[in-house]
């Protein structure tokens, strides 16, 4: 399987770090997978892994993570004509996106701005619209201790934190994420200590641009723009309520998988399944 990487030059001189793994084919769009965050490096090279026999598929650090450092405002107008860029880039007229969590809004919002440019769309544990962060701070209160929910507020509260608290409090934040909590607080340890630096500013500027402009207000359009092959896939033990997946695949009138013993990162905990449904997706099942 042949990786390469790259630099691309966004029109407002940034440069954005792209990775590709698989070969390109005469006449078949690529995938592009979007990871979450906001503010996080990109983190989907496993899922990439399982897909790159069937498709060349392009993964990159969303400008301000990883390889593409930049300051500066971030916009969600920005990071869509960040991604149309990216396809020019890439020399690709139209891409199969698969956007997980905060990169399923990102997906989302990119076809809204350019259908035309989408041949597939797989939001994957996302996005979350309407009222669905209580039910989420429950679920996550319910699965920590009183002396982690404690640990964690006061890491929260600490004006600059050391290198040994930032992964505390990351290991506190996204165990939680998983089903089973003993693996679960092996993931978000290692991820707390990969997925690095975290960019909190974007996280903020993204997370109030996101405020002002819900997503949620635009369901009615974003059906309307859907490519025929739209799909949602979430896990079951999300801490994120599976009900606000439900009701957005009812509003956009697409299927939703829910897989079984999973939590937010489902590659995890139930990586056949979600392999197999991945797969059957970019093959252009149905």
């Amino acid at each position: 399987m042949t990786e390469k990487q790259g630099l691309a030059p966004m029109t407002d001189a940034t440069r954005v770090h792209w990775t590709a793994l698989g070969d390109r084919r005469a006449g078949q769009p690529p995938v592009v997978l979007l990871h979450g965050g906001p503010g996080l490096p990109d983190y989907l090279g496993p899922v990439a892994a399982t897909l790159a026999d069937l498709a060349p598929v392009y993964r990159y650090d969303q400008r301000g993570t990883g390889r593409s450092p930049w300051l500066g405002r971030h916009t969600l107008a920005r990071h869509v004509t960040d991604l149309a860029e990216l396809l020019d880039a890439w020399e690709a007229a139209s891409a199969v996106l698969i956007g997980h969590s905060y990169g399923a809004d990102l997906a989302s919002r990119f076809c809204l701005a350019h259908p035309d440019r989408v041949a597939g769309m797989l939001l994957l544990c996302g996005p979350f619209v309407g009222d669905w962060r209580a039910g989420d701070r429950a679920e996550r209160d319910r699965r920590m201790s009183p002396a982690q929910q404690s640990r964690l507020h006061a890491l929260r509260g600490l004006a600059r934190r050391t290198e040994d608290q930032e992964v505390e409090l990351l290991t506190l934040s996204w165990f939680t994420d998983h089903a089973d909590p003993e693996r679960g607080w092996h993931w978000a340890a290692q991820g707390a200590r990969q997925r690095r630096p975290v960019n909190w500013v974007m996280n903020r500027e993204l997370g109030e641009a996101g405020r002002a402009d819900p997503l949620g207000d635009r369901l009615d359009a974003l059906r309307g723009c859907l490519p025929a092959r739209t799909e949602l896939l979430g896990g079951t033990e999300d801490p994120r309520p599976l009900s606000a997946l439900e009701a957005l695949a009812l509003r956009l009138d697409v299927p939703l998988t829910a897989v079984a013993g999973a939590g937010h990162e489902p590659w995890l905990e139930r990586p056949e399944a979600v392999r197999e449904v991945l797969r059957g997706f970019v093959r252009g099942r149905g």
